[in-house]
């Protein structure tokens, strides 16, 4: 078994459980990004043909990553925003057509829907997350009306993980689409398209990827993407992208049809390698060990006097995050107290979000409960 320690040599003063935020680098990515600017200082753009090699591996890593049919059902995009903006704007809207969500998603997940708004479509937020059944209260608002359900696999601030494969059950039965904000839980998680067949899936790298900012992918079910119109153009998205001198041009077949002009060949080669480390572990033992972190975290924050965990305490109903919250603290101080002594954490849902990963050491762990109940006794 690859040895984390040597991967993840974080700063002893820290107890990063911010995977939610922003995930830190493997240390085989940031060599991977030393090389590559080494190279481009030494060498310039002669490795090109090469670097082309690692684009297309990192493509083949992620139609892995969620079981996607081919490569060719990838774009490489900047982030998630960018994905589901492609999205909005590209389906074929007609008037009166109705996009469901959910209420107090993530900004980046209402925000291209609410502006359909001018073209006649309808986003209809729905206030779910405090019922017994939100997925039931999802499925039950599915209309004639409805053309897309746009979800995330996890909240971000409470961390409630959504029953992906029951939503798209019900989408598919009612010639609904279905788009997936994935990036809570890829890295965190599986995603398996072969289950859970969404049309749309989404996701930047930055969070549990443990991957650089600015890098992300895009899945468009084939059949769908072919009748997307397009809002961004450059040469990278024609069918004969080198071909620079042509005077006709057509988009490319494949997802690359999404990807206007010149790639992020730096985020490319890193993400390349921070993939690569998740394929030598293997989702299993990924899942298996957040797991137990994120249960170490909950027994410990339940022997606290007056805790109260708004995170669910079934396990098939959370994923990374934890989210807490004491009733005679406030969050503001709370959350400030606690960057001081080092616990790298986020204010969410009136509490505070943990977010330790899979390498995540136990005494870390240990060690940020010290902290939060030392703080709790300091502020109440």
């Amino acid at each position: 078994m690859l040895y984390l320690p040597a991967e993840f040599p974080l700063d002893p003063d820290l107890c990063y459980l911010n995977h939610a935020a922003i995930g830190p680098w493997p240390r085989r990515t940031a060599q991977v990004v030393a090389n590559f600017a080494q190279q481009n200082m030494t060498r310039g753009g002669s490795g090109y043909p090469a670097w082309l090699e690692v684009e297309q591996r990192l493509r083949l890593r992620l139609a892995r990553l969620i079981n996607a049919g081919s490569a060719d059902d990838i774009a490489l995009i900047k982030n998630t925003s960018e994905g589901l903006s492609i999205v909005s704007q590209g389906l074929d809207w007609h008037r009166g057509d109705e996009v469901l969500g959910v209420s107090g998603d993530f900004c980046s997940n209402e925000m291209p829907w609410e502006v359909l708004g001018d073209r006649g479509v309808n986003y209809r937020p729905l206030d779910v997350l405090h019922l017994e059944d939100p997925e039931g209260a999802l499925i039950d608002a599915l209309s004639e009306q409805t053309r897309l359900l746009a979800i995330s696999t996890v909240h971000f601030a409470t961390g409630y993980r959504f029953d992906l494969a029951r939503l798209s059950s019900a989408c598919r039965a009612r010639g609904v689409m279905l788009s997936v904000d994935a990036i809570q839980s890829l890295g965190a998680a599986g995603f398996d398209l072969q289950q859970v067949p969404a049309d749309i899936v989404v996701a930047g790298g930055h969070k549990w990827l443990l991957s650089p900012e600015g890098l992300g992918f895009l899945y468009c079910r084939p059949e769908l993407r072919e009748h997307m119109s397009l809002h961004q153009f450059g040469w990278a998205m024609r069918a004969r992208p080198y071909d620079f001198e042509s005077a006709t041009w057509s988009p490319a077949a494949s997802a690359r049809r999404f990807e206007a002009g010149t790639p992020n060949m730096t985020g490319i080669h890193a993400m390349d390698a921070s993939l690569s480390l998740f394929e030598e572990v293997g989702m299993a033992f990924i899942e298996e060990r957040l797991a137990e972190n994120v249960r170490l975290l909950e027994d410990g924050l339940e022997s606290i006097s007056d805790v109260e965990m708004v995170t669910p305490r079934d396990p098939a109903r959370r994923c990374g995050i934890l989210t807490f919250r004491h009733p005679g603290v406030m969050q503001s101080a709370l959350h400030a107290q606690l960057m001081k002594l080092q616990v790298i954490c986020s204010p969410r849902a009136g509490g505070i979000r943990l977010s330790p990963h899979f390498y995540t050491p136990k005494q870390v762990l240990e060690s940020t409960l010290d902290k939060i109940n030392q703080t709790i006794q300091l502020l109440s």
